[in-house]
């Protein structure tokens, strides 16, 4: 017999307590004692864990979290096998329940007061007539995440509270695909307008008299500017196709009237494209140390050119930056056969060039392994935007030293092979 149990007919019972009747919570398996003694050290299991649960709780800091896992603690110890007294454990679990039913409270009011706010502004968003689009759809977006991150209001408040908000973002979404459609429907207008004048301009190209034909073309120049804008990227196309039509019209007009179109370079050009066959000379030049000094002294001008956005010669610049590539890569290697080779000038010419292939090979096998090394380095990396493209840019500048060195070795090949025959 125990304070909180008893036995009989072999089975073990927990006495009734405040509203429950008593339980039966096991049965005996060898003595009396040793079932009540097993139950009653059952019951610390119980305490432990009504203890933690307070613990933490107090240590929360989303309190309300855990009513939900009282509630199932509380029916988990009315069904639980053990002797002690429940009496306190239950007290204990309702004081924390009224604790946290208080900030449950406190904080779903919180929380109306918060989603009032935001569908306030929803409402100014949604009454706005002319709004930013963008700006407009960034900031819903912004509250809408703000409405997700705050907590849950009473359950009478909710469902009204929930249908106002969503309602508002129904209604400014609606609007907004309202204002794209009209949008679209009106560039395609425009579009078709700068379509229209295309054609007509092409076919002027088909009128005999020139001058009547460049006339119409004048007017349709000025219809042109008054369309309005169209997405860039088609504009830039619309654009292109209008320039050519206008092109073969003038270039027509100035046929039949005998006109000779003197075409003027742009200047920058012309003293690019200058540069670049200096740079092409330098690089085939026997001290080409002092070829370098002046390599970098053309480099340096060709930055300070300034030219508009697709007016220079790519192929030029490209040329260009080859050329002064492989001066430097020359250069250096000149360097280097100096320290290691003091007397290579008065060797014979197959023998410089087999002391030059067996160097520069070695210095493409030492950048290439060092080129792995920096692109296994940025792989792993983990660096901001600009740091990337920082590391980027250099390993795009040691494989392009890799490939001239390449090329150069090529060459040292081809002239050997020249000196053998």
């Amino acid at each position: 017999m125990d304070e909180y149990g008893y036995v009989k007919d072999e089975l073990v019972f927990l006495k009734g307590y405040s509203q429950y009747p008593d339980r039966r919570i096991g049965e005996v398996k060898r003595t009396e004692q040793e079932a009540i003694d097993y139950f009653k050290n059952r019951f610390s299991i119980a305490v432990t864990k009504v203890e933690q649960l307070a613990e933490e709780i107090e240590s929360a800091q989303n309190k309300g979290s855990y009513l939900t896992k009282l509630v199932q603690l509380r029916k988990k110890l009315l069904g639980f096998d053990g002797l002690g007294n429940f009496i306190p454990l239950l007290a204990k679990l309702d004081d924390l329940e009224n604790y946290l039913s208080g900030l449950i409270d406190v904080n779903q009011k919180k929380n109306l007061e918060i989603k009032t706010a935001l569908i306030e502004d929803m409402k100014a968003l949604a009454t706005d007539e002319n709004p930013d689009w963008q700006g407009a759809t960034d900031l819903l977006q912004e509250l809408k995440l703000k409405w997700i991150r705050t907590g849950p209001v009473e359950k009478t408040d909710e469902p009204d509270i929930e249908a106002n908000f969503q309602a508002l973002m129904d209604d400014f979404f609606q609007r907004r695909r309202e204002h794209f459609s009209e949008q679209n429907r009106i560039i395609g207008e425009r579009i078709a307008q700068y379509d229209d004048i295309i054609e007509k301009t092409f076919a002027l190209l088909r009128m005999y008299n020139v001058g009547e034909a460049r006339l119409i073309s004048k007017t349709m120049v000025d219809e042109w500017r008054t369309i309005g804008e169209i997405p860039p990227k088609k504009m830039a196309k619309m654009l292109k196709k209008y320039r050519v039509a206008q092109k073969k019209l003038g270039d027509k007009f100035n046929r039949v009237k005998g006109i000779v179109v003197e075409v003027r370079e742009d200047p920058k050009v012309v003293q690019q494209r200058l540069m670049m066959v200096e740079a092409e000379k330098l690089s085939r030049e026997q001290d080409i140390i002092m070829a370098a000094d002046r390599a970098k002294v053309l480099l340096n001008q060709w930055k300070e050119i300034k030219l508009p956005p697709r007016t220079g010669d790519k192929m030029v610049a490209e040329r260009f930056r080859a050329a002064c590539d492989k001066i430097f890569e020359l250069s250096y290697l000149a360097r280097v056969l100096s320290r290691k080779y003091p007397a290579l000038e008065i060797r014979t010419e197959e023998d410089q060039l087999v002391i030059k292939i067996r160097e520069m090979e070695y210095l493409i096998k030492r950048e290439k392994g060092d080129l792995e090394i920096a692109i296994n380095d940025a792989q792993s990396m983990n660096a901001d935007e600009e740091t990337q493209r920082q590391v980027l840019g250099r390993i795009n500048i040691q494989k392009r030293k890799v490939a001239m060195k390449e090329v150069i070795l090529k060459e040292f090949q081809t002239r050997l092979s020249k000196v053998r025959e």
